[in-house]
């Protein structure tokens, strides 16, 4: 059997185990050791970026490789340092951002660039009038709001915009809940499927472009 159809078996069952364990995992969370908690969150979209190595052919598909290795990054770091973990989502950021310029519309249409402009606005704006200061907090929501940005200015199928955007609103409902220390097990449902299937229609919709198009 050839070695791509080996290959394109076992990433085909790294993703079935992904999402098997993206859904479950904000169930049982609870009821596990912090360590087996870390592994098994970062086997979520670590199977993933396995899977995206696995099919990796390209630039594009190594870009895409990266984007979710940072993820598994982030999500077992940011168990042990909030900082370094969002650090680590940050670097994904700008991977992404690179993998959706590389792609993008030729030309934007009118509508593409409102929504890219008032996503901007909002990266700058928003952590200036909620904490004025954290520089951090501000780099962070510029590369994630520019993250998403480039990803609506994208060729990719529209389910990769609506992931990033879904990405960027679990980052929201997180900033919430740290306001809110008791907001209860919803929320961080939420939180955790807005990101996980995010993250996931952007790795299946990009590598789905990617394998069918010219090697970039």
């Amino acid at each position: 059997m050839p070695q791509v159809t080996i290959n394109r078996q076992i990433a085909r069952l790294l993703i079935a185990a992904s999402l098997l364990l993206g859904s479950v995992y904000p169930l049982i969370e609870a009821q596990l050791a912090q360590f087996a908690g870390l592994v098994l969150k970062g086997s979520c979209v670590g199977l993933l970026a396995l899977a995206a190595i696995l099919w990796a052919r390209s630039t594009d598909g190594w870009l895409l490789a990266g984007v979710m290795a940072a993820g598994t990054a982030g999500d077992v770091l940011l168990g042990i340092s909030f900082e370094t973990g969002a650090a680590a989502f940050g670097v994904g950021h700008i991977l992404a951002i690179t993998l959706y310029l590389r792609n993008r519309q030729r030309p934007l249409g009118a509508l593409t660039l409102a929504i890219v402009a008032a996503l901007l606005v909002a990266g700058v704006a928003l952590p200036q009038m909620l904490v004025a200061g954290n520089t951090g907090l501000a780099v962070y929501a510029l590369l994630l709001t520019g993250m998403t940005a480039a990803a609506f200015a994208s060729r990719f199928d529209r389910r990769v915009p609506i992931g990033a955007l879904m990405f960027l609103v679990s980052d929201a409902l997180i900033a919430v809940r740290m306001q809110q220390p008791g907001s209860g097990l919803a929320l961080g449902l939420a939180v955790w499927w807005l990101y996980y299937f995010g993250q996931f229609l952007i790795f299946w919709f990009v590598a789905k472009a990617i394998r069918s198009g010219p090697a970039r």
